[in-house]
């Protein structure tokens, strides 16, 4: 497989996995432009391995990391948001949803990574550990704790709100 077949091929499921970890289209944007680009020049190597994409996705949970660690890249979130959702109000799904994308912002990199390939990507444990580099019980350990964080803040948020 060429380089330009996988970009073609793969591109739009780098782009969105991207948007899950970052919560930013921009950013996953970037993101994704950065890791190809750093692809590219390694491409015969890659192409080489059984399996590509999960190299690929490896390196753009590695991207994203590194990227939080870097000191000027902190964001600051508030826990208010400026519009709550009226009784009957016909945007009350999308500002679910969207409060459950900053519920997901707020988990550790390697939950939300797991959120994201699992829910998202539909993909299987031992996938998912194969590009995460550890176990698929550390996977399922990662998922547990992931889920168990967001229904107690989505309670939190959902008492608060009423």
């Amino acid at each position: 497989m060429t380089f330009e077949q996988y970009v073609s091929t793969y591109g739009p499921a780098l782009l969105r996995l991207a948007r899950l970890l970052t919560g930013d289209q921009h950013r996953a944007e970037d993101l994704v432009q950065d890791v190809l680009a750093r692809a590219w020049s390694r491409w015969r190597r890659i192409a080489r391995s059984n399996q590509p994409d999960m190299y690929v996705r490896r390196m753009l949970i590695n991207a994203n990391t590194s990227w939080w660690r870097r000191r000027p890249n902190r964001e600051i979130s508030t826990a208010s948001f400026a519009d709550r959702p009226q009784r009957g109000d016909v945007g009350s799904e999308t500002v679910a949803r969207d409060e459950m994308w900053r519920l997901i912002q707020e988990l550790p990199g390697r939950q939300r990574a797991v959120v994201a390939l699992r829910y998202y990507e539909d993909f299987d444990d031992s996938t998912i550990a194969q590009i995460l580099g550890c176990s698929s019980a550390t996977v399922r350990t990662h998922a547990m704790r992931a889920l168990n964080t967001l229904r107690e803040r989505y309670r939190t948020l959902a008492t608060a709100t009423r």
